[in-house]
């Protein structure tokens, strides 16, 4: 059984804490039940079921520091890993950033689980990839795809009096749909807590249209264009931006949120039209409501009106800085609008849609400017409707341009864990193409 009760958790971290003869002992366990189905070329390949537990020892003497790993958790085993763990700190050196670990903490009640997706069965999996594969046959087109849905715990106990504890429950989908005659490729992907909100037919049936809508693709010239970026592209970009938050790096004069005498907090560096926060009870993006440190999670606003509010301060460099811990978020939220999809389309007079950025590397981390390329559906707009497919581009753009450029912000989406909304951008720059479909 690899998730455990809060109760059974306790019980297992208290005893090997009581094994303990370190100055300062954190231990943490994990435990996941997860499942899965591929499928590719129509056929499922590959479909299984993963159990997984693993209880990590942290033993501390002085400022020195030293991990052990285990599996197993009877007496004897509890022991040995603390054994280990304590016998590693010895011979470790001195670690110069080291912090106490945490005392006893207050957190919200989590809202991250969610039972129906904990029951996922193999029989449900099934009828996943048969939703994907039966309607892509249907059009002539090969569908390759991969669900995984799981459930699991994390806890965590110190000798300074600290207990966490938090259990959850997400889902996992992608699917690209490839026209048999190699010119058109579409994709999709979608992920949530809770498994009822997921719907593998209305997502592979965009993945189909878009794989047939680009077939036999037209090459037109590079250069800034008006550009409809959907969630998934947008935040490929946007990772760069939530990536620069730390204060440290900021401080260190190493990233985007530097300035000559100190950081960007309180500067305007956007459209005022962009909010982006964090909130680990939103319940479209729950998250757990602690972090690996053992810091509670709150709501916390890091753009407002396209203002920096925070910065993010791991507990070493808040002391250095004599300021509270901010800590790192799990989610990001931000804000969109009403107008869909078809909505922001019909608003354009010439531009491009963006179903998706990939193999997304940065050029300049002062400037977050970012190169990638676009793949899965990309089409030239003309007179509010899509015209015909194009080539994909390879760009040179920033998070911060894009943010700046802003025309039209649409729905939110939910991707990869974080709320991002449709966005329709003025001059984004593509500087070449790609002739990879």
């Amino acid at each position: 059984m690899a998730i455990y009760t809060e109760e059974e958790a306790r019980k297992i971290m208290e005893k090997a804490l009581g094994f303990s003869t370190a100055d300062a002992c954190e231990i943490n366990l994990s435990g996941s039940e997860s499942g899965n189905i591929r499928y590719a070329r129509n056929t499922v390949s590959t479909s299984g079921h993963r159990s997984n537990q693993t209880l990590v020892v942290q033993s501390n003497f002085g400022k020195r520091s030293g991990t052990a790993t285990i599996d197993e958790f009877d007496d004897d085993s509890l022991k040995r890993v603390v054994a280990r763990a304590e016998e590693l700190a010895k011979l470790s050196p001195e670690n110069p950033e080291f912090m106490a670990p945490l005392g006893p903490q207050t957190y919200d009640n989590a809202i991250n689980y969610v039972e129906a997706t904990a029951k996922i069965t193999p029989e449900y999996r099934a009828e996943v990839a048969n939703s994907s594969i039966e309607p892509a046959v249907a059009k002539d087109v090969t569908a390759a795809g991969f669900l995984n849905d799981s459930a699991g715990f994390d806890a965590m106990i110190n000798s300074n009096g600290l207990f966490a504890y938090n259990k959850s429950t997400n889902s996992d989908f992608t699917v690209t749909m490839r026209t048999n005659d190699g010119t058109g490729s579409g994709w999709v992907t979608r992920d949530y807590n809770d498994i009822s909100k997921f719907n593998a037919a209305e997502a592979s049936n965009i993945a189909i249209d878009k794989a047939v809508m680009s077939r036999e693709a037209k090459a037109i010239e590079p250069g800034k264009y008006t550009v409809i970026l959907e969630p998934s592209a947008a935040l490929g970009l946007l990772n760069g931006l939530g990536n620069a938050i730390g204060a440290r790096t900021a401080d260190e004069g190493r990233s985007f949120m530097s300035k000559e005498g100190g950081t960007k907090l309180g500067d305007k560096i956007v459209d005022e039209r962009v909010q982006i926060w964090s909130d680990p009870l939103h319940p479209e993006v729950p998250t757990s409501t602690w972090n690996g440190a053992g810091q509670p999670l709150k709501k916390t606003v890091w753009l407002e009106n396209g203002v920096v509010k925070n910065l993010a301060y791991d507990r070493y460099w808040a002391e250095q800085k004599g300021v509270e811990p901010v800590p790192y978020p799990n989610n990001f939220i931000m804000a969109g609008g009403d107008a869909s999809l078809e909505d922001l389309i019909k608003s354009t007079k010439k531009g491009i849609l963006v179903t998706r950025l990939w193999y997304i590397r940065s050029v300049d981390p002062q400037t977050l400017l970012y190169t990638g390329l676009t793949r899965d559906g990309t089409f030239y707009i003309e007179n509010g409707a899509i015209k015909h497919p194009v080539k994909n581009f390879r760009f040179n753009e920033s998070p911060i341009i894009m943010l700046n450029n802003l025309e039209t912000l649409g729905k939110q989406v939910r991707v990869d864990g974080n709320l991002i909304p449709y966005m329709k951008v003025r001059d984004f720059t593509f500087t070449s193409l790609s002739d990879a479909v």
